[in-house]
């Protein structure tokens, strides 16, 4: 496709899938970079006061064909969940007719929501080949796109998740090594209760160790699609014998998340597939240790302890126990620095904004 022209001065207008998350709003500089990401539709349905962006509304061809004036590069990160390849298909040729630059940022290899592979696969399939320009960001995602696709990923680190000022703030101090598992509402990819016993069996062996669990109080509701009686169950269980403290809650806003990170010493991600994690960056922004399993990039984003878990192969016991050890005793984490995250942003911003040029000349 041969794009139009842009001057190196001129203002760069991105029509961003999302813009408002926090991924992308922290891709541009705090101050003006040359680039201008277009607000996210309000999906229909969506009150006025809402800054909810799913199901993202520039996914529809019709969308493009009504607003391919107001913007100059289309940038795909996530949200396509819902589409079709052949409604992907349709936005790739509806964008190509109208001479708009498509990149794609592989976030997402495995999408942690769906537990059959295909559907995603197949996505990607469309997506990738069409794409402009590829970013992903750990070299192990662009090595399997360059295999799979054979095409070339830049490569660009998750920007900071917290906020730059609260890099600062000190850690509250307490006196026990907390470990905490967070199932939120049980996604496709979590396989919580086999994490949940090991870390409950390791953290008891502990001095002055404490285990917690969070859930999400619809994993409580008969009415709720994330309903899942028998885990909690037997989470009561457990807690009712003093072997995890069992905390059931409504989502946390950003203060409340930041507050619950930090309060522990060690996040465990009970994943079995997955590629890149924005719970990671949050947690390395706020000093505190992370344990990933080893199926996705994980290892490769930030300093992290790892386990082995994979959808195929099961949870590797010993190394779930000899990653909780390691924080114990190696406590505290490496943290971010508002310096360097702040320093990042800006190459990001550059990079995107550099990219961005490319492929409009």
């Amino acid at each position: 496709m041969e794009a139009p022209s842009l001057d190196r001065q001129d203002e760069i207008r991105v029509a961003s899938v999302p813009a408002g998350h926090v991924y992308v709003r922290h891709c541009s500089a705090p101050e003006t970079d040359g680039v201008r990401r277009l607000t996210d539709p309000r999906p229909n349905g969506a009150p006025s006061t809402s800054q909810r962006w799913w199901p993202p509304v520039m996914l529809d061809p019709d969308w493009v064909s009504a607003h391919h004036e107001d913007f100059d590069v289309f940038h795909l990160h996530f949200g396509f969940d819902a589409q079709s390849p052949a409604q992907l298909s349709a936005l790739v040729d509806t964008l190509e007719r109208h001479r708009k630059p498509l990149v794609y940022t592989v976030h997402d290899l495995r999408n942690p929501h769906q537990l059959d592979p295909a559907t995603h696969d197949a996505a990607l399939d469309v997506i990738i080949p069409a794409a402009d320009h590829l970013i992903t960001l750990t070299p192990g995602a662009a090595e399997t796109i360059a295999g799979r696709w054979n095409r070339t990923a830049t490569v660009l680190p998750h920007p900071h998740v917290v906020e730059l000022p609260l890099l600062a703030r000190p850690r509250p101090v307490h006196d026990q090594f907390r470990v905490g598992v967070h199932a939120k509402s049980l996604r496709p990819n979590m396989a919580v209760l086999p994490v949940v016993r090991v870390l409950a069996d390791t953290v008891a062996e502990l001095p002055d160790a404490e285990f917690q669990v969070n859930i999400h109080r619809d994993v409580t509701d008969p009415e709720a699609p994330a309903y899942a009686p028998q885990l909690v169950e037997e989470l009561r269980e457990l807690a009712h014998h003093g072997r995890l403290t069992l905390t059931i809650h409504d989502y946390f806003d950003d203060e409340q998340l930041w507050d619950y990170l930090e309060s522990l010493d060690l996040s465990v991600l009970p994943y079995r597939f997955g590629t890149h994690s924005g719970w990671l960056e949050a947690c390395h922004d706020l000093g505190t240790a992370v344990a990933a399993p080893d199926c996705g990039f994980y290892a490769q984003q930030r300093p992290c302890l790892t386990y082995g878990h994979t959808q195929e192969g099961g949870l590797d016991e010993e190394s779930l126990r000899k990653a909780v050890l390691r924080a114990y005793e190696e406590r505290p984490a490496p943290r971010a620095t508002e310096q360097h995250r702040t320093r990042e942003r800006a190459e990001l911003a550059a990079a995107h904004r550099a990219l961005y040029t490319r492929v409009l000349r």
